[in-house]
């Protein structure tokens, strides 16, 4: 293991890339269960939301067994870069989506996709290559089994990316919670029932 050091995701400097979450994909996605799965995705969505993150959607052959983008996805996103890639399996192979990212000014890539080994793998790398910041969320990116994902963890882990999940990349960008209690707390009791049960013992006893 080479130790590098501690690089924190910074709200500033931060896009977030949701690659490939299209119907087709989605059910291939064996390693986490469906809802859940979808529930990490969106929370990751809103989290880009909350604080304001630029976001670039891209889709890999839409009309072909791909199928169509995750509808929450483009509701959520209406202004933001879409990119329909005709073909190119690695995303960094259109330089639509990259001029999109370098168009941001940004250094740091938080990405989700499905699969994980080929969607997210193949930007992530590219973009290690090219200088860029790489976090991977590993909750938001779904594949066919746990051999695959991480196997694909591994790939990306060797080349300098950064394992993180949606409630990480949240927390990382919020630094504080005094920066905004009950906009955290929302984000999070929205994804994640338990927490909820925490923001309504906290309501209760502020509102005393």
């Amino acid at each position: 293991m080479h130790n590098t050091p501690y690089v924190r995701l910074d709200r500033d400097n931060a896009v977030v890339l949701l690659v490939d979450h299209q119907a087709g994909l989605l059910s291939l996605v064996r390693d986490i269960e469906p809802d859940r799965f979808k529930n990490n995705v969106l929370a990751l969505a809103d989290a880009a939301k909350f604080f304001n993150l630029p976001t670039i959607l891209t889709t890999s052959f839409e009309t072909g067994p791909n199928g169509p983008l995750m509808p929450e996805l483009k509701a959520l996103f209406q202004e933001a870069p879409y990119i329909a890639r005709p073909g190119q399996i690695n995303a960094w192979d259109n330089e639509d989506f990259v001029k999109a990212i370098k168009a941001t000014g940004k250094k740091q890539l938080i990405i989700a996709g499905v699969v994980t080994e080929v969607c997210v793998a193949f930007p992530a790398l590219s973009a290690i290559a090219e200088g860029f910041e790489v976090f991977v969320v590993a909750d938001a990116s779904g594949t066919f089994n746990e051999l695959t994902r991480d196997a694909a963890w591994r790939r990306m882990e060797a080349a300098g990316a950064q394992m993180m999940t949606w409630f990480g990349v949240a927390c990382e960008l919020h630094r504080d919670w005094r920066n905004d209690i009950e906009g955290l707390g929302a984000l999070c009791a929205n994804h994640i029932p338990d927490y909820r049960n925490l923001m309504t013992a906290f309501n209760a006893q502020q509102a005393r």
